[in-house]
């Protein structure tokens, strides 16, 4: 029965893997490929797995791979509630809680993220963890970076320690309000994700992390305001293309509580002529297929 079911993962890696086109995850779907779905180079590039762990996955050499791994592979493969506790539960894993904060980016949002990717655009969870972002994104703010102890980058964090965000990270300063106001409206929304999300214990440790560490967070957590952070309208200080004046909404996914956060200008602007210039710079950057 064990046996069956790591036959069952692998053939259902493959089988997942060649159903997803290239174009759904922003990749070009090129004349040179032999088959429509990705390539396992290209799964493991999404999934930030090495090609031979994802080969010996679907060979059924490699049988139990952990949660953050099929985590990985499920958003990866962009697949649905359904299918990513099915992938846990073959693997022998248990598929996440309802009560923890979801991090699992439906297909749907996926496909938008990649076919809005001319926009800097990115998707956080309720706590307001770094998941994905469009290559503008990185070219407007800086690539993303993990902290050093693992896991990913998450904004509270990085407003309230110094941790750096993004690598070489821009400047972002607030049209609407002042930086002890943006703080203050995150901490008030961590509150409520606290309490819709009891089990998390991701919640819990960056809680316990920042009141210990940050006075001024402690004062804010103390003061016990519950709210949901709103969009607002923000000045980037590119050290590329100097002070880009954008709108910056958050957009909020029924059923996870993902937020979807997308920065925008007004055609004909200066600040979409600086976007056009980033734009231009990240895909000279992207690697050659």
């Amino acid at each position: 029965m064990q046996d069956a079911q790591h036959g069952d993962l692998a053939a259902l890696l493959r089988s997942w893997r060649d159903r997803l086109s290239p174009i759904d995850v922003g990749l070009p779907a090129g004349d040179s490929r032999r088959a429509s779905g990705l390539r396992r180079e290209e799964l493991a590039a999404l999934a930030g797995l090495s090609v031979d762990y994802v080969v010996r996955l679907e060979q059924g050499r490699a049988r139990r791979p952990s949660a953050q791994v099929a985590a990985s592979l499920a958003r990866a493969l962009q697949l649905s509630d359904t299918e990513r506790d099915h992938l846990f539960v073959v693997a022998g894993l248990l598929p996440p809680s309802p009560r923890e904060v979801p991090s699992h980016i439906p297909p749907g949002v996926q496909r938008l993220v990649a076919r809005l990717g001319e926009s800097p655009l990115a998707v956080f969870t309720a706590s307001w963890d770094l998941i994905t972002w469009s290559p503008l994104w990185a070219a407007l703010l800086g690539e993303p970076v993990r902290p050093a102890g693992g896991g990913r980058p998450n904004l509270i964090r990085s407003l309230f320690t110094g941790a750096a965000l993004h690598d070489g990270e821009a400047a972002i300063v607030s049209r609407s309000g002042s930086v002890d106001a943006f703080g203050a409206s995150l901490v008030a929304d961590l509150r409520r994700v606290h309490g819709q999300y009891p089990d998390d214990r991701g919640v819990d440790a960056l809680v316990t992390e920042l009141t210990a560490a940050n006075d001024t967070f402690r004062e804010l957590w103390q003061s016990g305001a519950v709210g949901e952070h709103q969009s607002e309208r923000k000045v980037v200080h590119s050290a590329l293309v100097g002070d880009v004046e954008l709108d910056c909404d958050v957009f909020s996914v029924a059923g996870t509580d993902l937020r979807i956060v997308a920065y925008t200008a007004a055609t004909g602007s200066e600040a979409a002529a600086q976007l056009d210039f980033l734009r231009v710079s990240a895909v000279a950057a992207l690697p050659v297929a």
